[in-house]
C-alpha cells in the first residue's frame, strides 16, 4: 500500500507503561511544531496516556481509533490506538513488572505491523526496559533485536544524528574485547557499503564517510596496536577501490568533532562507548537513534525509562520531540528512495 499524504504519519509505541515513556509522549504532543511537520499517532493504553497526562498538567483530549486513516490530527487531540493489555489497577510506575515488559512488546508489534502494511511512514519508539521485557519472557533484549526479529533484517545498521553528527556502529553490545574481534576488513568493507546505501536512502547525495581509529591516534603505524594495518586499513581501501568516498581510520579523538563541522557526512564508529560518548557529548537530548535497513524508517530517544523519576512529570521530551520530528524529516525520503 502506497500512501502519497503531504504530511507522514508516525505511529509512537508508548512505550513501557512504567517508565516516562506515556509522559514524554504527551509533552511532545501538547507542541504545536510537532503537527505541523506530522500527523502522530500513539499506539499504547488510554487510561495509562490519561493518567500521564495528570502527571504533567498536560491538558490533551484523547481520540481513539482503529486504523491511522481515522485520526482527526489536530494539535490539541491525540490520536491513539488502544490495546486493551494492561490492569491499570495493577500498574506500579516506576518498578519493573512482567505485564508492563509484555505491554510495550505489543505496542512495537503493532506499530511494525502498521508500518509494513505502509499504513504509517515511520515509527518514533520510546523507552523501553530490558528487566521487564525479560520478566514477561519476551525473547528479545531491546528494540534493536525487537526490529530485526520481526521483520527478518538479520543486522539492523543503527545511526545517531545529532545536530549535524552522523555516527554508524560497527558493533553495538558486546564487551570491548568481543567488539575488538569483530573489526575485520570484510566486516569494514560490508559497512561502508551499509553506511552509504543508508545515506541514500535518507536522501544525502554527497556521501563522505570517515572510519574512526581502534588505537591511540590510529596505532601510529603499529606502535600502539596493528588492528588498523590488519584489518581497518584494509577494508577502507577496498571500499575506496570500489568508489566509496571513504577516509580514514582517523584517530578517534578529532574524527567526530570534524565531522560535526562539515568534514565528513558521517563515522562509521567501531565501537558502542566510542560514538555514544561522542554523541551525548554533543547534546544529550537531542542524540536520536534511527535504524536503517529496514523495510520502514525507524527513529527513537535515546535513554532508557528513568523508573526513578517516572510519574513525577519531571521528565523532559526534547529527545522525544526530534525522535518524532526526524522521522517526519527522513520519511520523505525514505518512501522514495530505492536502493
Amino acid at each position: 500500500m502506497t500512501r502519497i499524504d503531504t504530511k507522514p504519519i508516525i505511529v509512537i509505541p508508548m512505550g513501557d507503561p512504567a517508565g516516562i515513556g506515556p509522559e514524554i509522549v504527551v509533552k511532545a504532543l501538547d507542541k504545536k511544531e510537532i503537527y505541523e511537520n506530522c500527523k502522530p499517532l500513539v499506539i499504547g493504553h488510554k487510561e495509562v496516556m490519561k493518567q500521564a497526562m495528570s502527571f504533567t498538567d498536560v491538558s490533551l483530549s484523547l481520540n481513539e481509533v482503529s486504523e491511522p486513516t481515522d485520526g482527526k490530527y489536530e494539535f490539541g487531540t491525540v490520536d491513539m490506538i488502544h490495546l486493551e493489555n494492561l490492569d491499570i489497577n495493577r500498574l506500579k510506575i516506576g518498578e519493573v513488572q512482567a505485564m508492563c515488559g509484555q505491554a510495550a512488546f505489543e505496542y512495537i508489534q503493532k506499530s511494525i505491523e502498521l508500518a509494513n502494511q505502509g499504513k504509517v511512514d515511520a515509527i518514533a519508539t520510546t523507552p523501553i526496559n530490558k528487566e521487564s521485557l525479560q520478566a514477561a519472557n519476551v525473547p528479545y533484549i531491546g528494540h534493536t533485536e525487537m526490529l530485526a526479529g520481526l521483520t527478518g533484517v538479520a543486522d539492523p545498521l543503527t545511526m545517531f544524528e545529532v545536530n549535524s553528527l552522523r555516527i554508524f556502529f560497527l558493533t553495538r553490545h558486546l564487551s570491548l574485547k568481543d567488539a575488538i574481534g569483530q573489526m575485520t576488513a570484510d566486516r569494514i568493507y560490508d559497512y561502508v557499503k551499509r553506511c552509504d546505501e543508508a545515506l541514500q536512502r535518507l536522501g544525502i547525495e554527497e556521501r563522505k564517510i570517515a572510519v574512526a581509529g581502534l588505537n591511540p591516534h590510529s596505532g601510529e603505524h603499529g606502535l600502539f596496536g596493528r588492528e588498523e594495518l590488519d584489518e581497518i586499513t584494509p577494508g577502507i581501501e577496498r571500499a575506496r577501490n570500489d568508489g566509496y568516498q571513504v577516509f580514514g581510520p582517523v584517530p578517534a579523538d578529532s574524527v567526530f568533532h570534524q565531522a560535526l563541522h562539515g568534514k565528513y557526512d558521517a563515522v562509521l564508529s567501531l565501537y558502542h562507548d566510542q560514538g555514544h560518548i561522542a554523541a551525548k557529548m554533543t547534546d544529550f537530548e537531542r542524540t536520536i537513534s534511527i535504524t536503517n535497513g529496514l523495510p520502514f524508517l525507524r527513529t527513537s530517544v535515546d535513554h532508557g525509562t528513568a523508573f526513578d523519576i517516572a510519574g513525577t512529570g519531571i521528565a523532559g521530551s526534547v529527545s522525544m520531540e526530534e525522535a518524532i520530528k526526524l522521522a517526519a524529516k527522513y520519511s520523505v525520503y525514505f518512501r522514495t528512495q530505492k536502493v
